[in-house]
C-alpha cells in the first residue's frame, strides 16, 4: 500500500504531498484504477476525511484534506471566494514569450463541448534550455519551467492554457505533444506530466491564521531540473 507524505496536519485539516498518477477519488473520469488517495488517507491516518479540492491524476503537489465536513465546506468558501493562492511549477515546450502573461482564455468544464467559463491564469517564465536532441525538422529542442498561477479552479485550467498558448506541458497526455512526451522518457527517463502544485496559501479555517503549505517535488521532476541546471525559484 502507498504510504503518502503528509506536508501538514492539525485538528482540522492535513494536507497531502500527492504523487502524480495517483487518482484521489473514484470518479467516470478516472475510470479503474488499484489505489485511490483519499482511501489510503483514511486508511493512514484514521477517522474523517474530506477532500477540500482536486488535483488531476496526472498531477502532483499540495492536496487539501479536511477532518470534518464543516472544515471542508469553510475552506471550499475560500477556494469559491478565489481567497487561496496556488503556485505551480510546469516544464512545458519552448520558451513562452513574454516572459511573464496573463493567459484570459474561457474554458469548458469536465465536457469540451459544455459552455465555456472565464479563466485566468498568470504565468512567468523561470528558466530556459536548449538541449541538442533532434526532433521533426529542428536539430535541438527548446524547453522552459514556468511558475504558473491560476486565478480560476477550471478542469485542467494550466494544461489547457499552456496549450492554448502553443507551450503544453511536457508528459501531458490529452493537451500535449506526444513527440516530445516520448522524447522525456527516451532521453531523460521522465514518465510523468510535469505539472506540480507547489505552495498552496490560505488561512486556517479555525483560527484564521496565515497558512503557506510548499510539496515537494518528487524525484523525477526534481531530476529534470537537476539535468537542466535549473533551481527552484526563491519566491518569498
Amino acid at each position: 500500500m502507498t504510504v503518502l507524505e503528509l506536508i501538514y496536519q492539525d485538528d482540522a485539516l492535513i494536507a497531502v504531498n500527492k504523487p502524480a498518477g495517483l487518482a484521489v477519488h473514484r470518479s467516470k473520469l478516472v475510470g479503474p484504477a488499484d489505489e485511490f488517495l483519499i482511501d489510503l488517507l483514511r486508511e493512514q491516518v484514521g477517522g474523517t476525511v474530506n477532500l477540500a479540492h482536486r488535483l488531476d491524476r496526472a498531477t502532483s503537489g499540495v492536496l487539501l484534506v479536511a477532518r470534518s465536513a464543516e472544515v471542508a465546506a469553510a475552506l471550499g468558501e475560500q477556494f469559491m471566494g478565489r481567497d487561496v493562492h496556488k503556485q505551480y511549477l510546469a516544464v512545458v515546450r519552448g520558451w513562452p514569450e513574454p516572459e511573464a502573461a496573463l493567459i484570459d482564455y474561457p474554458l469548458p468544464g469536465s465536457r469540451d463541448t459544455g459552455p465555456r467559463r472565464d479563466a485566468r491564469t498568470r504565468y512567468r517564465r523561470l528558466a530556459t534550455v536548449e538541449v541538442p536532441i533532434a526532433l521533426g525538422r529542428y536539430p535541438q529542442q527548446r524547453y522552459g519551467m514556468v511558475l504558473a498561477e491560476p486565478e480560476t479552479g477550471r478542469f485542467r485550467q494550466i494544461r489547457k492554457h499552456m496549450a492554448h498558448i502553443h507551450h503544453p506541458v511536457i508528459g501531458d497526455c490529452q493537451h500535449g505533444r506526444s513527440d516530445h512526451n516520448r522524447l522525456y522518457k527516451q532521453y531523460f527517463g521522465c514518465h510523468r506530466m510535469l505539472l506540480h502544485a507547489w505552495r498552496v496559501s490560505f488561512a486556517h479555517p479555525l483560527s484564521g491564521a496565515p497558512m503557506r503549505l510548499e510539496a515537494p517535488l518528487d524525484a523525477a521532476f526534481a531530476g529534470v531540473l537537476e539535468r537542466f541546471g535549473w533551481a527552484l525559484p526563491g519566491i518569498p
